[in-house]
């Protein structure tokens, strides 16, 4: 095992110090500073953490875009945070959203009524696709 650097002071003067919570703790010679080597947690796949940021930015609550890609709605928090990702406007309406297989989006395209006076987005989810959909104007 490699022995790590000070994470205060950078110095290579770093020696084993006991063991904490079954972690190997170290304790730095040069600032007397006592840590532990960073754990290392399960890591969840860019892709996963990009989709959650566009569909906060769609309009998205953190509980449904937890129920659509089953990523906890607090880690889809902390992103919003560390990301810095500045929350979309409150407006009268709201973002309406359906999930569909290639077949049933081919369809649902080919009715032109279903285009009519809405804005949407139409984004992947794995083997599925999501569309996204505003409506501008109630007829």
């Amino acid at each position: 095992m490699q022995i790590p650097l000070c994470p205060k002071c950078s110095s290579m003067q770093v020696i084993k110090s006991g063991i904490v919570g079954n972690r190997q703790r170290f304790h730095c010679k040069k600032c007397r500073y006592h840590f532990t080597v960073n754990k290392l947690g399960k890591q969840i796949d860019d892709y996963y953490v990009i989709k959650a940021l566009q569909l906060y930015l769609e309009g998205l609550s953190y509980r449904e875009i937890e129920r659509l890609l089953g990523v906890s709605h607090v880690s889809v928090m902390n992103w919003v945070k560390k990301y810095h990702i500045k929350a979309p406007e409150k407006y009268d309406y709201r973002p309406t959203y359906k999930i569909f297989n290639h077949g049933e989006l081919q369809d649902f395209l080919a009715d032109l009524g279903n285009l009519k006076g809405s804005g949407m987005v139409i984004t992947e989810l794995g083997d599925k696709f999501m569309l996204i959909k505003w409506e501008r104007f109630k007829v």
